[in-house]
């Protein structure tokens, strides 16, 4: 299967996804992080089903999977493997997983925890940065009123008073 050097974290943030509003990984990828075939991996979950609760892992409907597959880019060998829909695992399924399977990367679990906590970081930091442009942002608005408006006093002292019309014709003192 993998190789068995240890993985690094930017590499696992790319396996998570964004699916039923949940960060997961899918089980042919944490397959291939612990060594293991996938179908080891899928027969350990049926076995142990019970510790799995719905917020730990679910099944992709053929709609996910065919949306995730679009998605990403196989090879025919890929595609002939995946008979049956995939399963999803969420932060806690991923813990429940390292204790229901016999391979020895155990410290792949440490690392897809932290894989985990390094997207929370990424998306908590993006968060900051948009508050911090929205601010910025209402502050330049007041910025460009108050802007207008020294324009406009500008173009006020600029803009000579209208000199009084002469009237036409003689006037008699």
């Amino acid at each position: 299967m993998a190789s068995k050097s240890i993985i690094p974290v930017e590499s696992l943030i790319n396996k998570i996804l964004f699916i039923r509003k949940q960060k997961v990984i899918l089980d042919r990828d944490l397959a291939v992080l612990y060594d293991v075939e996938t179908r080891v991996l899928k027969q350990a979950v049926r076995r142990n089903i019970k510790r799995f609760l719905k917020d730990f892992m679910f099944q992709l409907t053929k709609e996910e999977f065919l949306n995730w597959r679009s998605q990403t880019v196989m090879s025919k060998s890929e595609e002939i493997g995946l008979r049956h829909l995939p399963f999803a695992f969420t932060e806690q399924g991923v813990a429940m997983l390292s204790s229901v399977l016999k391979s020895e990367r155990a410290i792949v679990n440490i690392l897809i925890m932290r894989a985990f906590v390094k997207l929370r970081e990424i998306i908590s930091t993006h968060k900051k940065v948009e508050v911090k442009l929205k601010e910025l942002e209402e502050k330049l608005k007041e910025h460009d009123d108050q802007i207008v408006q020294i324009i406009q006093v500008i173009n006020q002292l600029i803009t000579p008073p209208p000199s009084p019309k002469k009237k036409i014709g003689f006037s008699i003192d």
